[in-house]
């Protein structure tokens, strides 16, 4: 696998694609609703990204960016190979992986820059600690954090915090997560975690993490969240997140479909043995009408974005 995320003109990511995917996915370009892609590395950095844009009958147009609007630059292809290949290059971050291509500038003009905040102390420090918060979880992208900084301090007609602003505050909290995260040694609690619901997913249980809003939403769309012949279900939502993050342990949801007590009771001990078999203690009494908590929990989830 390759440490980027791909997404694609209608919509789709796919995330930590290999090369495989990638090429297919180039190969594909041309109809009228992909036309494009835009390939971003894991963590997501602000304007770093590579992109291309082909219509059936058309050159390939390749763009990459290197942070700053002066490290804006594209080359146009006759073909996805070459495409490929660089996409693949840049993906690894291999030395003079732009090399052999006609390059040129792109100035697109240095954006005005946003005017300051105009936030009192409480406001800035609730917005701030909210970012925060979900940062942490680890599960949202820049845009949706970005969305969350723009919506978060709305109040009838006013709203405080502009797009442009909100991204900027953004993006630096999340350079601060980045430059935090560097420093972790090995494989950590939410990885573990991962590991053990890919586990349970191959074996017929429908295992989804950071699943909707609450159990609510949660509980009415499990069902329909993996393969029609899954015998159950594990997952934990957005508040079970926020509760992890803030080091009280994650709470899990399960069950059978069958709606049988005994089927969740059997499914409640396969994901007990999967965490177990990942290393994350488990507190289950064995009840089905009891939720699984894995607890103590470091929860230092890496950013994708």
């Amino acid at each position: 696998m390759l440490a980027i995320t791909v997404r694609t003109e209608d919509g789709h990511r796919h995330v930590r694609a290999d090369a495989g995917t990638l090429t297919g996915l180039v190969d594909r370009l041309g109809g009228r609703h992909g036309r494009f892609l835009v390939v971003q590395r894991i963590p997501d950095l602000p304007e770093v990204f590579i992109q291309v844009w082909h219509e059936d009958g058309e050159d390939y147009v390749l763009e990459h960016r290197d942070g700053a609007p002066d490290r804006h630059f594209q080359a146009t292809l006759g073909g996805p190979g070459p495409v490929i290949a660089a996409m693949i290059r840049w993906a690894r971050q291999e030395d003079g992986w732009d090399s052999g291509l006609d390059w040129t500038p792109l100035d697109l003009g240095l954006p005005e820059p946003p005017p300051p905040l105009e936030l009192d102390e409480d406001e800035r420090e609730r917005l701030e600690a909210r970012i925060r918060e979900v940062l942490v979880g680890g599960y949202a992208t820049r845009a949706r954090l970005a969305e969350l900084a723009q919506d978060h301090l709305v109040s009838g007609d006013r709203r405080p915090v502009s797009p442009e602003q909100a991204r900027l505050l953004v993006d630096r909290i999340w350079l601060d997560r980045v430059e935090e995260q560097s420093s972790w040694q090995g494989e950590t609690d939410p990885e573990r975690l991962s590991r053990a619901f890919a586990a349970l997913e191959a074996s017929g249980i429908t295992a989804r993490e950071d699943f909707t809003c609450c159990r609510s939403c949660g509980q009415s769309e499990i069902g329909s969240a993996g393969s029609p012949d899954a015998r159950g279900y594990v997952y934990f939502h957005s508040q079970c997140t926020d509760s992890a993050a803030a080091g009280h342990g994650l709470t899990l949801l399960y069950g059978g479909f069958d709606g049988s007590p005994d089927t969740t009771a059997a499914i409640g001990r396969e994901i007990v043995a999967a965490l177990g078999r990942a290393g994350l203690p488990v507190e289950w009494d064995g009840d089905p009408a009891q939720g699984i908590t894995v607890t103590p929990l470091d929860w230092r989830k890496r950013l994708t974005g």
